[in-house]
């Protein structure tokens, strides 16, 4: 016992020289010196609305059914409303043309481009009302293409013909002809996949050619951009960023995808889809995500900030406020 004693009691030249850990000052909180400007002069708003895939298909009582998800449109207009932006681009595939398409078609989705011209139509008078100024961009994706090559492989001979005595018109087997898009000053990017818009010098909109699983699509567009990229095709939420070494430092890029506002539950035909015995489409889910872009920014060689706008479920919030397909806005 007097040896454990003795042990436990060493002389004080045995003990640490540092202070034992002790509890942290007392703290007065300092004025926040950084506060937001009510100032945005100088800055724009551009709205980013992904792949609709509009489109019907014919329910067992002779109706037409979208393909197309109404709802979710509703509450990409509500938004694009409320913000009046300077720039809407549309990433393209926004008609599906499944008529023209590779997928096997059941009647069901026979003598619909019709209705879809119809509705794409309607959607260009929305946007124009919606936002009176802004730059309305529609790009062509791989779904819009598949009327330009269903003329081609099929109708060669009547490829390009427009109006009489009006060269400079749009051919009458166009989607800007079709869907009127001079009417609503709808800019339309023919091309795919070449057909891009910059919203500035450092950040372009494509539709996209590239398709990776496991959310790893914006990667591999990370290791080809040398500038940011917002992108359609996938019908997925995902979003990363890349920092490397320039030759004026540090310089860092994303690539992004806002979505889709097509349905997701099979009624698109894609590899996965499925039709019943009556032809129409089964039940599925597909691995797809709602959503729209917002991109506030500098014109020029400018700063841009990006803001994924999340649907739900038939609802949104943004900025504070709930938007919900029934409610439209509260």
């Amino acid at each position: 016992m007097n040896n454990l004693v003795s042990a436990l009691s060493t002389s004080s030249s045995n003990r640490p020289e540092w202070p034992l850990v002790q509890p942290g000052p007392s703290v007065k909180m300092p004025t926040i010196k950084v506060k937001p400007s009510s100032n945005a002069s100088g800055y724009q708003t551009c709205v980013i609305l992904p792949d609709m895939q509009i489109g019907y298909f014919r329910a067992r009582n002779g109706e037409l059914e979208a393909t197309h998800d109404e709802h979710a449109i509703e509450m990409a207009l509500a938004i694009t409303k409320s913000l009046n932006p300077d720039m809407i681009v549309l990433v393209g595939d926004n008609l599906d043309f499944p008529e023209f398409g590779k997928y096997r078609l059941s009647s069901a989705y026979a003598l619909t481009t019709q209705a879809s011209i119809d509705r794409a139509t309607t959607l260009g008078a929305q946007l124009r009302t919606y936002a009176p100024n802004a730059k309305i961009v529609w790009l062509a994706g791989n779904h819009e293409e598949r009327l330009v090559n269903f003329v081609l492989d099929n109708a060669k001979a009547a490829f390009g013909i427009r109006k009489g005595n009006t060269p400079e018109s749009w051919p009458v087997l166009s989607i800007p002809y079709l869907c009127r898009f001079d009417d609503y000053g709808i800019h339309y990017v023919p091309g795919y996949p070449a057909g891009q818009f910059w919203i500035n010098e450092r950040l372009r909109v494509i539709h996209g050619t590239k398709v990776r699983s496991n959310g790893s699509t914006a990667h591999a567009y990370l290791n080809t951009e040398k500038t940011s990229v917002l992108y359609g095709h996938i019908h997925r939420r995902e979003w990363a960023e890349r920092s490397r070494d320039d030759w004026d430092g540090a310089k860092t890029i994303m690539a992004a995808s806002p979505g889709t506002l097509a349905r997701c539950d099979g009624t698109v035909p894609s590899t996965k889809g499925s039709i019943d015995l009556d032809g129409r489409p089964m039940t599925i889910v597909e691995d797809w995500q709602q959503g729209i872009g917002i991109v506030t920014f500098e014109p020029g060689d400018g700063a841009f900030w990006y803001e994924q706008v999340p649907f739900h479920n038939g609802s949104a919030f943004f900025r504070g406020k709930f938007y919900n397909a029934e409610k439209k806005e509260s």
